[in-house]
């Protein structure tokens, strides 16, 4: 073994690898491609069919460090023909996750489209499956954070080197009410707004600690929760430090979490009679989840969620992110990340 940047790593482990790249079109996924790619691996990014005719932004972007190939991952025949195509590689990274969390999107895509991807994975000799899991799994209350944990439990089983990333709180799912407080308007709080607290982690952040897991044995065959930088804030100082920022006083308007249980309520007795509100009753409950708790570690225990003991990497902090925000210097793209 040697020693690189504090990683452990196998001396015959530093030369480039070949990964298998899920999830790439994403801002995570960009930023995990580039993290790959600067330090010498070989990139397969595998996106959507549509994305050949079609291309968003993200595609130009990833076709500076990446191959990319173009199939449909729910799909066990165009995993093997479009994207593994027969090859060896080194690795799956997987950034994938299903759009809403919706329990339908949710199985197809945090589980099914998981597993054929390991099934893939395992036919062409792949020995390392790095999967970006989430630190709510730890308390799965939600369809999706069930889906997710049965393909974590079938990763840990599978027999392959597993890494499960567990990160904390996005930057971009912090970030919905930046605009709002610059256009005048109050800092919405559920509650006091400390009921909950998060350590929020940057993408290029996860990014780095993801390409991490490629070589360092102390990332492997383990479950990895991770949070930023510093100590965990509240849904309260981020206004708070929103509004210093901005040079104004604090304007704080309270919502009562017990207004989510009423339309999580009301939608799921009409989702008995009409589909579509069942879906929004479900992300009606996701919303709430996120209201009231928190992400850290959470001791099986106490039940009690644990700041000190929840891990932290990285050097950008979410308070920088607001000032880069605010100052024209960056842009978010939140998509189905929006709450408020």
């Amino acid at each position: 073994m040697v020693e690189v940047s504090g990683a452990r790593i196998r001396e015959d482990s530093i030369a480039g690898r070949r990964i298998f790249l899920l999830g790439a079109t994403g801002t995570i996924g960009r930023a995990t491609a580039h993290a790959l790619a600067g330090r010498g691996h070989e990139l397969t990014a595998f996106v959507r069919r549509e994305h050949a005719e079609a291309p968003p932004a993200a595609i130009a972007e990833l076709k500076s460090c990446t191959q990319l190939r173009y199939g449909d991952v729910g799909d066990p025949e165009s995993l093997e023909k479009d994207g593994f195509r027969g090859e060896h590689f080194d690795a799956v990274l997987s950034c994938m996750a299903s759009r809403t969390g919706a329990p339908k999107d949710a199985w197809a895509i945090d589980h099914a489209a998981h597993m054929n991807t390991l099934a893939a994975a395992k036919k062409v000799g792949v020995s390392h499956f790095i999967l970006l899991s989430a630190m709510c799994v730890q308390k799965p209350l939600l369809a999706f954070q069930r889906a997710k944990l049965a393909f974590e439990n079938a990763l840990i089983e599978s027999g392959l080197t597993y890494s499960i990333v567990r990160p904390t709180a996005f930057f971009k799912s912090l970030s919905g009410q930046v605009a709002r407080v610059q256009n005048g308007k109050p800092f919405l709080l559920f509650g006091d707004g400390e009921l909950t607290a998060c350590k929020p982690i940057s993408d290029g952040d996860l990014a780095a600690y993801l390409a991490d897991c490629i070589d360092d044995s102390e990332l492997q065959n383990r479950v990895l929760p991770i949070g930023g930088p510093g100590e965990a804030i509240t849904p309260r100082q981020q206004g708070e430090h929103l509004f210093a920022l901005l040079g104004r006083e604090t304007r704080f308007r309270h919502v009562p979490v017990k207004m989510l249980d009423a339309i999580a309520g009301t939608l799921g007795l009409i989702g008995k009679l009409v589909p579509a509100a069942a879906e929004k009753a479900e992300l009606a409950r996701i919303g709430r989840y996120y209201a009231t708790e928190s992400m850290l570690l959470l001791d099986p225990e106490t039940g009690r969620y644990d700041a000190d003991a929840t891990p932290s990497t990285g050097t950008e902090t979410l308070f920088d992110f607001y000032a880069e925000l605010i100052a024209g210097e960056t842009s978010v793209d939140r998509g189905d990340h929006a709450v408020f």
